[in-house]
Order: C-alpha cells, then sequence, then structure tokens
C-alpha cells in the first residue's frame, strides 16, 4: 500500500501528506482502517454513484438513472465524510455533483466536507452558497 516509499518520498516530510481516493463502495466501508494508513481522502463521486448504483455512466440506456442525490449515493458519501472527520482527517470531493447540483453542494458543506472541485462557471455561485450555509 505504500508504494511512494520505494520512490524515496516520505509521508510527513516537509509536509508531505498521502491521500486515497474513496471511490469504491469498499473504500468507504473500510474509511476508518484507510485513514491509518492515509491522511486524507478524496471522494470520486462519478465513480461512487456508478459503483454504489450498479450503473454504466456511458450507457444511453440507464444515464436517466445516474444521479448522485441518489439516497444511496448520499449515505455513502455522509459515512466516508463522518468516518474521515472521526479520525480526524481531511476529505475533499472531486467529480461533477457539486457544480450540478447547488443543493448537493449544500448537503456536503453541511456535513463539514473540506473542499469541493467545481467547474469554473459554478464557482462563484457556490463559493457564495458555502459563506452563507457556513455563516449559519
Amino acid at each position: 500500500m505504500q508504494r511512494w516509499l520505494k520512490n524515496g518520498l516520505k509521508q510527513g516530510v516537509n509536509g508531505l501528506q498521502i491521500y486515497v481516493m474513496c471511490e469504491l463502495p469498499s473504500n468507504v466501508i473500510l474509511a476508518d482502517q484507510f485513514a491509518d494508513v492515509f491522511d486524507g481522502f478524496s471522494i470520486g463521486s462519478n465513480d461512487l454513484t456508478q459503483l454504489t448504483l450498479g450503473l454504466d455512466r456511458d450507457s444511453a440506456l440507464v444515464a436517466q438513472l445516474f444521479d448522485e442525490r441518489n439516497e444511496g449515493v448520499k449515505r455513502m458519501v455522509k459515512l466516508a465524510i463522518e468516518t474521515a472527520k472521526k479520525k480526524g482527517r481531511k476529505i475533499g470531493i472531486c467529480g461533477q455533483a457539486p457544480s450540478d447540483y447547488p443543493e448537493f453542494a449544500k448537503f456536503l458543506v453541511e456535513l463539514g466536507i473540506d473542499s469541493m472541485s467545481l467547474n469554473p462557471d459554478s464557482v462563484l455561485k457556490t463559493l457564495l452558497m458555502v459563506a452563507e450555509v457556513e455563516k449559519g
């Protein structure tokens, strides 16, 4: 698991932190164990959605069912964030959902996510929403 060691990198030296992608349901379920090895997590919402729902996101036959706002996906995301927080680890999200669905971005902020990747056209409106939610 610690492949970076073979290349001379040392976790914690000069501030080096090692993050792991959290895009498989098994990564979410075992996040407490991953937190013992890694400094933080990045939720890959597109892959996590696909694998949680058992859908091929590239298939036109089921594309309408692919939705990060699905309750099963939201529970997986919530579990990942709660586990990371409980273990004192940072957690962010990359993927389309926070840019496409302001209510999903709000959900993430309310759970205490540390960072979100966003499309350029959604940055301003999302920053304003985050400030509003964090203000209370």
